[in-house]
């Protein structure tokens, strides 16, 4: 079973075993007029909303004083305790609509940071702007050096480090490898859309990108500015070796969407093992129209499902269908993913946590900048 063994990781594959069909999930229930309460989604805790709905922030003697949408923290500032400054609040805030009013009152002009964050409904711009670090910031002076904002250019485009459930880095054993050089590779071609580009080498879309894998050499690539570069990215190089070496056919799809708990494995998908998902409600949760942007970037198919949804595709054959329900004054905000039926004959309940951990680290990171933008110019 994966997840159980002595897997380095603890994701190792399984063949599946047979079970009988759950009934089809209507389509009907996932629909924008109700909140399906289904599997696989991950509901606000109300202690810990997020800033967006302007319920969340550091508290100092019982009065919250939100962090800043630049980023600055007052509670940390003596000229706050001294009364001589007043938070500005996250930028979707009503504070910060009367904190722009005031500065134009007094100085006769406002900060291009918040007035920016205001009028795109920003609550932070380094978490929720895919502009961030932008000319706002460049220009100066404050309220970040010029060296703090290339790192942050720089890291931006850095994968999260690789983590399994138990928060341990993941490992590819070499036997994954073993098993797919033994791999009859036009069939494995035939049933996952992948292309075989000579016996050394098969390419396969993975979301919005083509990734080359030499199987001789063991290294997957991607292309960068038209040229294939190593792709450090032990995530996408186990969820891939798993599929590859599990799936033995090429099966519908379409006939039965399901969550989490209409799974074989359903009784998995608890406690460490929920899905990775609390860091897409905290981004995404109140901002459905950041997270459309994002989706589309990854060449997200929109569905008509919840506030927004999107199939995504991380293999030609293996769509996830992610769900975003938007907070209102009855509901928290709401993060679900759901999969085709066909999904248990190609993963088993590890690989399929680990495959929606790895897209969601795509959608986190949003869309990358046009080439020729990593760095931020300081403006003189």
């Amino acid at each position: 079973m994966i997840g159980v063994g002595s897997s380095p990781s603890g994701l190792w594959p399984n063949k599946q075993v047979s079970g009988t069909r759950r009934p089809a999930l209507a389509m009907a229930s996932f629909g924008k007029a109700g909140r399906w309460q289904g599997s696989g989604g991950h509901r606000a805790d109300p202690s810990t909303r997020s800033a967006r709905s302007g319920q969340a922030g550091p508290r100092a003697n019982g009065v919250i004083m939100p962090t800043g949408a630049c980023g600055i923290n007052c509670d940390v500032c003596k000229l706050q305790l001294r009364g001589v400054c007043s938070s500005c609040d996250h930028g979707c805030s009503e504070q910060a609509k009367r904190k722009l009013e005031a500065q134009e009152r007094i100085i006769g002009g406002t900060c291009s940071i918040l007035a920016c964050a205001v009028m795109n409904q920003v609550a932070y711009c380094s978490r929720d702007c895919f502009e961030f670090p932008c000319e706002n910031f460049s220009r100066g002076p404050y309220p970040f050096s010029q060296g703090y904002l290339d790192m942050q250019l720089r890291r931006m485009r850095d994968l999260p480090p690789a983590l399994d459930h138990n928060n341990q880095p993941v490992e590819v054993p070499a036997e994954f490898w073993d098993e797919l050089e033994h791999l009859d590779l036009q069939r494995l071609c035939n049933v996952t859309l992948a292309i075989p580009l000579d016996n050394r080498f098969i390419e396969f879309r993975f979301l919005h990108e083509n990734i080359r894998v030499d199987i001789s050499q063991r290294q997957f690539y991607r292309n960068f500015q038209g040229q294939c570069i190593p792709a450090e990215d032990p995530l996408l190089e186990l969820i891939t070796l798993l599929y590859f070496n599990t799936v033995d056919a090429l099966y519908p799809l379409g006939t039965e969407i399901v969550g989490t708990k209409d799974l074989k494995e359903r009784y998995y998908f608890s406690g460490n093992h929920e899905l990775p998902l609390n860091a897409l409600l905290e981004c995404y949760g109140d901002a459905p129209e950041r997270f459309r942007r994002a989706a589309e970037y990854l060449d997200g198919e929109p569905m008509d499902m919840a506030d927004v949804a999107y199939r995504l595709l991380p293999f030609p054959r293996v769509p996830l269908y992610y769900l975003i329900w938007a907070g209102d004054d009855e509901f928290e905000p709401n993060v679900s993913v759901l999969f085709d039926r066909s999904i248990e004959n190609c993963f088993s309940a590890s690989g399929i946590w680990a495959l929606v951990k790895r897209v969601s680290m795509d959608l986190l990171r949003g869309p990358e900048r046009a080439l020729g933008s990593e760095t931020v110019s300081a403006k003189t």
